[in-house]
């Protein structure tokens, strides 16, 4: 009995021993070893810090995108997908996700011994701090409105800013996805033809048809090339060495002032006064707009793309005057292009994230960027102004017309080789004080008076509805 009782007894050392050493050793691992392990990027314990990512909200703190046990929420689901981005431990982070990971990320505690043993012993969360709050620009309202209306069409893109500090209200593209089933859908999505991660707002790039008139009109008349008093005659057709052009559904305007041929938006004009503005004149503009350079925006954009100047004849420079031959801009570029003209000339450089929120309550503001450029003056704008007025009082863009408030825009009507034509519509209001801007298009639907126009009727009025 007494041989059997000290068997017992050793045994019990055995295990008391064996268990001991596990002790020690997951002591070791959490307390010593911890810090390198929690900073190793193969570590599977990344994954637990999921729940702790901090949130994205909008201007009002309307919550855009939240961590939960079951995975990233985003309740406006595909309606800011390519703009929030995604979350995913295999595909990676994208948009608004990947820009501000770091801050997002949630934290483990600082890995001293102290901290290490309340992880071990402590409850569940014990030893996880959660990741900053993304404070962003985005009008829940105004996005909802411009997603909406862009839904009604197989592919679409839209960005509504604030002309007088470039915040982003509203950036939308069509088709989209919910970025909550990325992990499941994302090789579906990602072999979709339509290519719905992509953000045709910042990326894709769109002949800008007679929207860039808006433009060329602006370099014509700080040029001196034309005024507002200059008549055209419009016979129907412009012949330019082996290139004639015409306007939309053979249109002849006729005898018309500046006004009328803007209005009207006449192609036959247009090709006249960017031959008379000339090359060099037109690529100086160019770069006064910064066109073709880098925008500096929160998101991954796509440049515009210029002709070669090398290869420019009288026939590519009279089309580039209404917006075709080899120009290729963004919705997000077309948006500057209507806040320089409301915003006096200046061109505010585009923000989608207004603050950092951190953990510790303290809120970092980010400074609005400095301006990208000072294309024109003034006194062109307010020219420009006038004649985008006069565009949805009387000309191409009345769908766009809202009671009781000026509305100055420009349609556009961009014509592809094959295919029906992009519809695009660039709109600012009130025009006496602007407060809202906006550029939608419409790819293969037609004209942008009767398609784009009304989308922008509606995203204007509920972005006017704001507070100022």
């Amino acid at each position: 009995m007494h041989g059997i009782n000290d068997s017992i007894g050793r045994l019990g050392l055995l295990f008391a021993l064996l268990f001991a050493i596990l002790a020690a050793r997951t002591i070791y691992v959490q307390v010593i070893e911890g810090p390198s392990l929690a900073s190793d990027p193969y570590n599977p314990r990344a994954a637990y810090l999921a729940p702790y990512r901090g949130a994205i909200v909008a201007r009002d703190g309307t919550i855009l995108a939240r961590s939960s046990p079951h995975g990233r929420v985003y309740p406006f689901g595909p309606s800011l997908a390519q703009t929030l981005g995604y979350v995913s431990p295999r595909y990676g982070t994208t948009g608004l996700e990947a820009v501000f990971d770091r801050d997002l990320k949630g934290r483990a505690t600082a890995n001293d011994p102290a901290t290490q043993l309340q992880t071990l012993f402590g409850p569940p969360d014990a030893g996880f701090i959660r990741g900053a709050t993304i404070v962003t620009t985005i009008d829940p309202r105004v996005q909802s409105a411009l997603y909406n209306a862009l839904s009604e069409h197989a592919r679409a893109a839209g960005v509504v800013l604030d002309p007088r500090t470039g915040e982003v209200l509203a950036i939308a593209s069509v088709p989209s996805f919910d970025p909550a089933t990325i992990d499941k859908l994302f090789t579906s999505i990602s072999k979709n033809t339509q290519s719905p991660l992509v953000n045709r707002a910042t990326s894709g790039l769109y002949p800008p048809g007679s929207s860039f008139k808006i433009v060329t009109v602006s370099d014509a008349l700080d040029a001196g090339v034309v005024t507002p008093d200059s008549t055209f005659v419009d016979t129907g057709k412009l012949v330019v060495g082996n290139f004639t052009f015409h306007n939309d559904e053979g249109e002849v305007t006729g005898r018309q002032n500046l006004t009328g041929a803007f209005a009207l938006s006449s192609n036959v004009d247009f090709g006249k006064v960017a031959l008379e503005l000339g090359v060099d004149r037109w690529f100086d503009y160019a770069a006064r707009w910064r066109l073709g350079e880098p925008i500096g925006f929160t998101l991954p954009t796509a440049r515009d793309r210029l002709p070669n100047r090398a290869e420019m004849s009288p026939g590519i420079l009279a089309q580039l005057g209404f917006g075709q031959a080899d120009l290729l801009v963004t919705p997000l570029r077309m948006a500057l292009v209507g806040s320089t003209i409301a915003s006096g000339g200046t061109e505010p450089r585009p923000y989608l994230v207004r603050s950092v929120r951190g953990r510790d309550g303290r809120e970092r503001t980010l400074a609005p960027p400095a301006p990208l450029a000072n294309p024109i003056p003034g006194s062109v704008a307010d020219e420009v102004r006038t004649l985008m007025e006069a565009v949805v009082t009387r000309g191409t863009g009345t769908a766009a017309a809202l009671p009781g408030v000026r509305v100055a825009g420009k349609t556009g009507t961009a014509t592809l080789a094959t295919g029906r034509s992009h519809a695009w519509f660039v709109a600012f209001a009130p025009a006496e004080a602007p407060r809202v801007a906006l550029a939608v298009v419409v790819e293969n639907s037609g004209y942008g008076g009767v398609v784009a126009a009304p989308i922008a009727r509606r995203v204007l009025s509920a972005a006017l509805a704001r507070q100022p």
